[in-house]
């Protein structure tokens, strides 16, 4: 077993058993005329980061590893939409309404899509969920247990919500977690701190953190 560079210590890679989840890069959150945009977010911070979230989906394609990517969205008639979800902040635009780029967040149009240059190649995994949890109505728990996954790295947006929701489903399935902090990012970077402070806090209670140079020569090495 060998480990990778992370806080609050090194993370015990184990090299045949361990997966990237790239949490929700799709056209909606991260390009102008999305939803994110539509509710006032700075979409620049999100885009920030595809070069680095590129860099660490070619490295676990270069090491020959699982690359699992999640799209937020629902079914076209709405079904597995709680009007609770739909409504809340009273939004100009909501989930289903139609934008620039097609119905927000609807299975199949374009601003679901996931962004070109992080887009996945044939063999990848994609979860389609209908929640902020990868986990929730979605078969990922038993595609990671037929694969003899039992160690999760992730990236994406937003670090406070639909990451950190993931990470904390996976750590109570007993997955051994790790954050990519330059591969991850919210609209507003004390929130973005804030998820990872309470992430690492007390021994890892979540998960671990470490750069995305570090993840790439970790599994490199191993």
């Amino acid at each position: 077993m060998t480990g990778i560079n992370a806080e609050p210590f090194a993370f015990p890679l184990k090299r045949n058993a361990i997966a990237l989840i790239v949490i929700d890069m799709q056209r909606d959150f991260a390009e102008e005329g999305g939803f994110g945009a539509s509710l006032g977010n700075d979409v620049a911070r999100v885009q920030s980061i595809v070069p680095d979230v590129k860099r660490l989906i070619q490295g676990f394609r270069d090491a020959k590893l699982p690359v699992i990517h999640t799209m937020e969205c629902h079914r076209p008639n709405l079904s597995d939409l709680p009007p609770a979800k739909r409504n809340r902040g009273n939004p100009p635009l909501k989930i289903g309404d139609r934008g620039p780029m097609g119905r927000i967040l609807i299975a199949g149009e374009p601003g679901t899509a996931i962004m070109a240059e992080l887009a996945p190649i044939d063999g990848e995994t994609v979860i389609e969920k209908p929640g902020k949890g990868a986990f929730y109505a979605t078969p990922l728990d038993d595609i990671l247990k037929v694969r003899g996954i039992a160690q999760l790295v992730f990236a994406g947006v937003t670090t406070e919500v639909c990451v950190q929701t993931t990470m904390r489903e996976a750590n109570d399935r007993g997955y051994e977690c790790l954050l990519a902090r330059d591969a991850t990012e919210s609209y507003f970077p004390e929130f973005k701190a804030a998820a990872i402070a309470m992430i690492q806090a007390q021994g890892a209670i979540v998960g671990w953190i470490a750069s995305v140079d570090d993840v790439i020569q970790g599994i490199s090495n191993a």
